[in-house]
């Protein structure tokens, strides 16, 4: 079954990713998780998203087009980004959401994928 894993982050994390000192460790330790999803075979895809204050939101009301800079929500932590695991089971699915990084300094959501309409 396909999962969905969700790495959020808060701003402080989204800042490290290109702060000269910090963004060394934060980068490997991403890197870290990557290589093992990768070489476990399990991985479907996966990506990385821009600070969500690049984020557009677009909403259509009475058939008019809204469209809004920044992510729809106002939250502590956003979607930094994501992927997309082929696990047996739950169980699976949360053992690597607790691998994931951002689970250490913010959260990480876990979504079973809808199978394909046929």
């Amino acid at each position: 079954m396909h999962y969905l894993i969700q790495a959020l982050e808060d701003d402080d994390a989204f800042a490290t990713r290109d702060h000269p000192e910090r963004s060394g460790e934060y980068w490997e330790s991403w890197q870290g998780y990557i290589d093992a999803l990768t070489e476990s075979g399990l991985l479907v895809g996966a990506g990385g998203l821009q600070p969500p204050w690049t984020a557009t939101t677009v909403r259509v009301r009475d058939g008019r087009r809204r469209v809004q800079d920044g992510p729809f929500a106002d939250t502590k932590e956003q979607l930094g980004g994501y992927f997309v695991i082929d696990v047996p089971d739950l169980d699976t699915a949360l053992a690597w959401a607790e691998r994931c990084p951002s689970a250490s300094y913010a959260s990480v959501e876990v979504r079973p994928l809808l199978p394909p309409r046929t």
